[in-house]
């Protein structure tokens, strides 16, 4: 009987064989999380600076009341662009039209020079409004609206973008 050959052993491979693939990972979890946080950033309402924050700090508990209240009605207000004139589309928590609202807005570019345009809604159709006079330059606008339906009230906003 021949003795089988020792088997070689094989050369110590080092662990840090594996270190560029770890950058290239945590890299790419950089870059990931970054790409969503701009996603968010450019898809929501970032807000409104205001010049009494301690008056409204006080009223925290009425605008809280507020936003309940509103969240109770249920409405639904759904914004489209019709040839640089926003569209407002309110329907009710069942899902109906909502007719007869009054609807005023306050639009505003976010970023750039400061434009502001006050803006007063025409029923078009069941539970769709129009403004009568178009956006006057393309980019993003942040519409604070005010509508009222029967002595009920909502104020919300939204964000609309003219191509």
């Amino acid at each position: 009987m021949t003795v089988a050959a020792s088997a070689k052993p094989s050369p110590h491979r080092s662990t840090w064989r594996w270190f560029p693939w770890a950058m290239v990972g945590c890299l790419l979890v950089v870059v990931a999380v970054n790409g969503v946080l701009a996603w968010a950033a450019l898809t929501s309402f970032p807000g409104k600076a205001v010049d009494d924050d301690f008056g409204i700090s006080n009223r925290y508990d009425q605008i809280i009341a507020q936003a309940e209240q509103q969240a109770k009605l249920g409405w639904s207000v759904e914004t489209t662009m019709d040839a640089g004139r926003p569209v407002i589309r309110l329907t009710a928590k069942d899902g109906t039209p909502l007719d007869g609202a009054v609807i005023s807005a306050v639009t505003q570019r976010p970023l750039g020079p400061p434009q502001t345009v006050a803006q007063h809604f025409q029923a078009i159709g069941p539970g769709r409004y129009r403004v009568d006079v178009a956006l006057s330059q393309p980019g993003n606008w942040d519409m604070m609206l005010r509508v009222a339906v029967r002595g009920q009230k909502l104020s919300v906003t939204r964000r609309v973008v003219l191509r």
